[in-house]
């Protein structure tokens, strides 16, 4: 008797379920534990490794996801206006994708994303280097400016009666520290949306919204793969915003108008290249900068095509402590990115279609991706910079320095990344070219 209330009870809960995560399928049990949106996140019984990956791992890591970062710049450089995105947050859903590929679309991944470690190294590094990146805020002088944020989290989102290997989450919960919230996209897809995106827009701190748009998951969604990152720090050397004032800016159509440039006079990284000058900004505690990458008048698209992932290495070694006298624009950009179609011209084809292999998720070759949606958010201002990105992976079922003082002026287009020191990896990339 007590064996058949148990089934009735089994059979009641099941037939609640809406969009509220429930028990786990997979081929052996994994745990519960509470998830930051307040439901129950089904997940491997294992907790996040503190990695101990070593070093040239994680350098490596870091060097594959700029790499990658300039390739999709370039990719993406044939739009029109100003550009902003996050490689890393594009880099770790796609990571947590490439988990559970295998073969030809595990090849075309690792190529298209410069994934150059074995995968069982793979993922250890970019634990390692997210652990290592989430340890900036506590070498910050908390004395000096607004409190440094840099917050990373990944969470995925599986169909609650799909079959997912415990292998696979088991390498999410270790690496990713992202449990799987088990959704009924077959029954309420829309329901499942709107959850996902307050997940993100809750972790991006309300600056990411509404990044699956509607109709975007239907019922044969089995699983999204989601990264949200947010970054917020005050200038080491803040502007004085009483010094800001109107000025020319030349957009890239030879257009010049009207812009707030902020002004600043003090000792910072400077390169002067072939054809470019480059300024770096720190950020309060000197952990993460910004390097302000500015062509000559007139040669900024020569610069732009011809700019390597080596040129911006060679240009960051060689800044040098140098009086800078800087005047630079205030901005703020946001930027709304779907890159299924970029990343198959890069070369990632087979995970988009029929012929995409990620058994190493279900044991079978029936899941592919459909849609890489991506949005970032950027402002920058006197005080410091604030900016977030957020990336999901939705997968279906295949069935559907210088001596002398200087004086730069940013008054055309520009190109700027947001790095990390230590790991030289770049979180954000972005250009200006009309204000």
């Amino acid at each position: 008797m007590k064996k058949i209330l148990n089934v009735i009870l089994a059979l009641v809960i099941l037939a609640l379920a809406a969009c509220s995560p429930q028990t786990p399928t997979a081929d052996k049990p994994a745990g519960q534990t509470g998830g930051k949106t307040g439901n129950t996140v089904a997940q491997s019984a294992k907790t996040r490794l503190v990695s101990g990956a070593p070093q040239e791992d994680i350098v490596t890591a870091a060097a594959g996801n700029n790499a990658f970062a300039l390739d999709l710049y370039h990719k993406l450089t044939g739009q029109d206006g100003n550009l902003f995105f996050s490689p890393y947050s594009i880099s770790l859903a796609l990571a947590m994708t490439e988990a559970g590929a295998a073969g030809n679309t595990r090849t075309q991944m690792d190529q298209v994303m410069h994934y150059t470690l074995p995968q069982d190294r793979l993922h250890a590094a970019f634990n390692a280097l997210s652990q290592s990146l989430a340890s900036r805020p506590s070498q910050a002088d908390k004395d000096q400016g607004d409190p440094f944020r840099l917050s990373i989290a990944n969470a995925i989102w599986g169909q609650q009666d799909y079959k997912f290997l415990s292998a696979y989450l088991d390498v999410l919960a270790e690496n990713y520290g992202a449990g799987m919230r088990l959704m009924d996209f077959k029954s309420d897809p829309e329901a499942c949306r709107n959850e996902i995106n307050a997940w993100v827009e809750k972790e991006t701190e309300q600056k990411i919204k509404n990044l699956l748009p509607a109709g975007v998951l239907n019922s044969d969604t089995r699983l999204v793969l989601t990264n949200a990152i947010y970054f917020k720090a005050s200038w080491q050397y803040a502007f004085q915003k009483e010094a800001t004032k109107d000025s020319n800016f030349t957009n890239l159509d030879g257009k010049v108008v009207k812009a707030p440039q902020m002004q600043l006079s003090e000792k910072l990284g400077y390169y002067a290249g072939e054809g470019y000058q480059m300024v770096e900004l720190p950020y309060v505690g000197g952990g993460l900068v910004m390097d302000i990458l500015v062509p000559d008048a007139g040669k900024f698209s020569t610069v732009e095509s011809g700019l390597t992932n080596e040129d911006l290495l060679a240009a960051f070694s060689q800044l040098g402590r140098n009086q800078v006298n800087l005047a630079m624009p205030k901005f703020s950009y946001e930027a709304e990115l779907s890159l299924t179609d970029t990343l198959q011209a890069l070369g990632m084809t087979d995970a988009f279609s029929g012929d995409a292999d990620f058994s190493g998720m279900d044991g079978s070759r029936s899941l592919a991706i459909a849609e890489v949606i991506h949005k970032a958010f950027v402002a920058v201002d006197e005080s410091g910079t604030e900016a977030a990105a957020a990336t999901a992976v939705i997968m279906m079922e295949t069935s559907a320095l210088v001596n002398e003082p200087v004086t730069l002026t940013i008054d055309r287009p520009f190109i700027y990344v947001i790095r990390d020191v230590q790991t030289g990896a770049v979180l954000f990339m972005g250009r200006v070219v009309r204000l």
